[in-house]
């Protein structure tokens, strides 16, 4: 009796000193995970005593269906203490300073009418609309030295246009009759009116733009026509003097260009860009000296990872961004090239960091970061301490229950390495058998970081307390290592790089305790296509899929997608017709009738990149062979990722239900199906 005692005293004491014990917490719900909050950092004052950020809400169940709720916050630099940026006024976007300081400009749609550039002091105050563009404005930024913005407008529709569509002769012209988007700048008075207002450029579609620092430059990105597929392919960067209007191209670029950036002098322009047209994804580091024209590339030799934004810290050092394996890292470069030097790895920190805002004299950087147990916060660095967190996003989420998370590696069949992310289940124990998620990602040109990992369509660590061993994996033609290893999947589709996931699985089964028996899959856009194939051709590795906007028919993908150029030169490399053979077998659709792997289809029903009729393929070619656990899902308004709370809702709900059923439970495929309608799991309050 006395040990018994002893033993509650002991388990009391070690409840008192133990701030956070492993019992009695719950694990992430879907709930919860539907209601984190993300945030941005936006811009540095001039001054660099402020920052502004965002902050995202997602709306609830029983909101008026629509993206997250975004708010501006500002702070200042030392102390950290938030306050609302606009207090009356909401559908802002788009907030930025002044060079001098004193204005913030900012977009603005008051009442009905379409979006204009509105300014106020920096402290508030009245608000002055600046522009009156019957098209509205996309895009704006404030010239350097001068009561001057530069804006983005698209093409006004014609008296002619207007009455032909009032009387219904209103007709869909496919991708001709477009409407540009066209650079125009504005000047003001010392009151804020207008005193001048100058189009800058005349032919092709102007997708952005910045200005030097001295505000006699631009720097634009121009493509023929406003189509997607001719942002990913073939924008050039042009020149424009500000002064006398002329303009010249000034990248070499082939196929897609990322960031760019003038130096401090405006003597040189920095660029983010792809390797050749046949690169999947922004890779390479530039510089152009704009006097003579020449081109060079800073980007290290045979470098194992992917650039993606460059930037200066002075006039002979280029600043870049890069991903690095599961890791982005910071470096700094001599203008005259030469070894880089790493100043910022997020491997030391643990810290998965976005794209950083830096200050002029290179003092303070701000970046959005996450870690594998936190979504999203604001890190400070003063380039040369440890970053330190300075906001509290989701402060909850320290009190749940969370899978550990770790990096992992294997050697394919053909002896490659491969690197993934292992969420394991909350109770995870080595030996157990466990049921095993493998979440694919999209692109293929993208990968994996290990920062936190779940959301609406890929939710890791809902699955893992619900006691699944969790998957991700950078297969092969994924970035971060490298432009060999990302172009391994290029005329090569659902080859090795399918193969990779599939060595993944038997690797899960062989190390982590997963059970052959009980493996599940799901995937977006490309994942989705990976989803499919191994629904269908490599259906003996998985008991259920869940393909979202994935491919199915790689013949019938080329003809409806909305980027056919960005298909043909960065993964097929060959017209359709010298290829049938090759597209016909790498199309799931052709290996449908084999199929023993229960299949849940879903993706919006107004999705240009990979068209609905992909899924309804699919879901045709099972049904006419007779698949017993097959159905299909469309969610209406939705693109290509569901944007709305509704959509995003039910697919983190029917997801989870799906695979249970099949994987988890281990329901017969050829016995009842999951029930259809699952309103009750989206916690809607029921007025009937």
């Amino acid at each position: 009796m006395k040990k018994f005692y002893l033993s509650i005293l002991l388990a009391l004491s070690l409840m008192l000193f133990n701030p956070n014990p492993a019992f009695g917490q719950d694990p992430l719900s879907p709930e919860e995970l539907l209601k984190l909050k993300t945030i941005s950092a936006v811009q540095i004052s001039p001054d660099s005593k402020e920052v502004i950020y965002s902050v995202s809400t997602p709306r609830g169940a029983n909101d008026k269906p629509g993206s997250a709720a975004r708010q501006f916050l500002r702070a200042s630099l030392p102390y950290w203490i938030p306050s609302p940026l606009f207090e009356k006024i909401t559908n802002v976007s788009s907030p930025q300073y002044s060079s001098d300081g004193l204005h913030i400009g900012f977009l603005y749609a008051q009442n009905d009418e379409a979006k204009q550039v509105w300014v106020m002091g920096v402290q508030g105050g009245n608000i002055k609309k600046l522009t009156n563009e019957p098209s509205g404005v996309s895009q704006f930024k404030w010239q350097p030295g001068k009561n001057g913005i530069g804006y983005l407008t698209r093409v006004q529709t014609t008296d002619k246009e207007k009455e032909l569509k009032k009387r219904g002769y209103e007709f869909i012209f496919y991708e001709e009759n477009l409407k540009n988007n066209t650079l125009h700048m504005a000047w003001y008075d010392e009151d804020w009116n207008q005193t001048s207002v100058w189009k800058m450029t005349h032919d092709g579609n102007t997708w952005d733009f910045e200005f030097d620092r001295q505000g006699k430059q631009i720097a634009a990105s121009i493509s023929p026509k406003n189509l997607i597929d001719q942002r990913y392919m073939f924008r050039k960067i042009f020149l424009i003097d500000i002064e006398s209007g002329k303009m010249r191209q000034v990248s070499k670029n082939e196929g897609k260009l990322g960031n760019y950036a003038f130096s401090p002098d405006g003597l040189h322009l920095a660029y983010a860009a792809a390797l050749d047209i046949n690169d999947s994804q922004v890779s390479q580091a530039f510089v152009v000296k704009l006097a003579s024209g020449s081109v060079s590339n800073l980007t290290p030799e045979d470098f194992k990872g992917h650039i993606r934004w460059v930037h200066w810290k002075d006039n002979q050092q280029l600043l870049y961004s890069a991903g690095e394996g599961v890791y982005p890292t910071l470096s700094v470069v001599p203008l005259t090239g030469g070894s880089r030097q790493v100043i910022l790895n997020a491997a030391n920190s643990g810290i998965i960091f976005g794209t950083p805002l830096v200050s002029p004299d290179f003092k303070h950087f701000v970046f959005s970061g996450s870690t594998p147990d936190d979504r999203s916060n604001l890190y400070y660095w003063d380039g040369k301490s440890e970053l330190e967190k300075v906001t509290k996003q989701n402060p909850w989420l320290k009190d749940k229950s969370l899978g550990k998370q770790e990096v992992i590696s294997y050697q394919a069949r053909d002896g490659k390495e491969i690197e993934g992310i292992l969420i394991h289940p909350v109770d995870y124990k080595a030996g157990n058998s466990y049921p095993l998620i493998v979440y694919v990602h999209g692109g293929p040109e993208a990968h994996e970081s290990n920062g936190w990992m779940s959301r609406y369509a890929t939710p890791g660590q809902v699955m893992a307390g619900k006691g699944y061993l969790v998957l991700y994996l950078n297969y092969r033609a994924s970035t971060g290592y490298g432009v060999d290893f990302a172009m391994e999947g290029f005329m090569d589709p659902a080859g090795k790089e399918f193969d990779d996931i599939a060595d993944g699985i038997e690797w899960a089964v062989r190390e982590k305790g997963a059970d052959p028996d009980r493996v599940g899959m799901a995937g977006g856009s490309y994942g989705g296509y990976a989803s499919a194939w191994f629904a269908t051709y490599y259906t003996q590795y998985v008991k259920a899929v869940c393909m979202f906007v994935g491919i199915s028919n790689s013949i019938s993908k080329r003809g409806t997608t909305d980027i056919p150029y960005e298909e043909l030169y960065v993964h097929s490399g060959a017209k359709l017709e010298e290829q049938w053979q090759l597209d016909l077998e790498r199309s799931p659709v052709y290996w449908a009738h084999q199929s023993l792997t229960a299949t849940l289809i879903y993706g919006g029903a107004a999705d240009t990149r990979v068209h609905p009729s992909q899924s309804l393929e699919l879901y045709r070619r099972m049904k006419m062979n007779e698949h017993p656990a097959v159905r299909l899902v469309q969610y209406p308004g939705e693109g290509h990722g569901n944007r709305k709370q509704v959509g995003q809702i039910d697919v983190l709900h029917r997801q989870m239900e799906w695979l249970d059923w099949y994987v988890k439970d281990l329901h017969p495929l050829d016995g009842p199906m999951p029930r259809l309608d699952i309103s009750d799991t989206y916690g809607l309050d029921w007025n009937y």
